[in-house]
């Protein structure tokens, strides 16, 4: 399986997850998902890569399920490829509780960046990740393995990024420990086009089973 750089797919997650045709039928006002505090940010006080709960890195293996307990997540993860443009492929907006992750980047466990990702919503209501602002930091997000292992990850931030202005080096960068990447769509909504950015999770290995 040919790996591809994970800054390769930077901003194209930001516009192929973010329609809202939802909103744009109900109302934004009133069914607009959660977006993360200033609060649940990056406290600035380095990248954490000396964590003493920072659990050693797993073998490679493709992921089959997220749970996010704390936003009731349990969902299916589908393997996700880069369209003909480069872009990220998403999952089917229809199946309102599947994610999916960049199989041709690192899997989540093994030392490095992987990044998940799924809808907020679709054009009949609330998708996988429509809570995922709601998050805190040092909630629990565990990923069911296909070797049969679970890898465990604590968040250290959720923040929200206007599409113009995405760090592509901060959010899809390498890095020296495992860490994940959950993103879906946020930062406001335009009725003219749709979400304005992104919500993204940071978390790090912290433990496996």
């Amino acid at each position: 399986m040919r790996r591809f750089s994970n800054v390769a797919i930077a901003a194209v997650t930001v516009v192929a997850l973010c329609c809202g045709a939802w909103l744009l039928r109900s109302g934004a006002a009133t069914h607009a998902p959660p977006q993360p505090s200033a609060a649940q940010a990056r406290s600035g006080h380095g990248d954490g890569h000396t964590d003493p709960r920072s659990a050693p890195a797993l073998p490679p293996s493709p992921p089959d399920r997220i749970r996010i307990p704390a936003i009731r997540v349990n969902a299916p993860l589908m393997g996700l490829g880069l369209t003909p443009t480069g872009s990220l492929d998403v999952p089917p907006a229809e199946r309102t509780n599947l994610a999916g992750w960049y199989e041709a980047g690192t899997t989540p466990g093994e030392t490095g960046t992987a990044i998940v990702a799924g809808h907020v919503d679709n054009a009949d209501g609330p998708a996988v990740f429509y809570g995922l602002g709601a998050l805190k930091k040092g909630a629990a997000i565990e990923v069911d393995r296909r070797d049969g292992s679970v890898a465990v990850f604590t968040v250290d931030a959720i923040e929200v990024y206007d599409a113009k202005g995405f760090p592509d080096e901060k959010v899809y960068g390498a890095a020296k420990r495992p860490e994940l990447r959950v993103i879906t769509c946020g930062g406001g909504y335009s009725r003219s086009t749709g979400y304005k950015g992104n919500v993204v999770v940071f978390a790090h290995l912290t433990g496996s089973r």
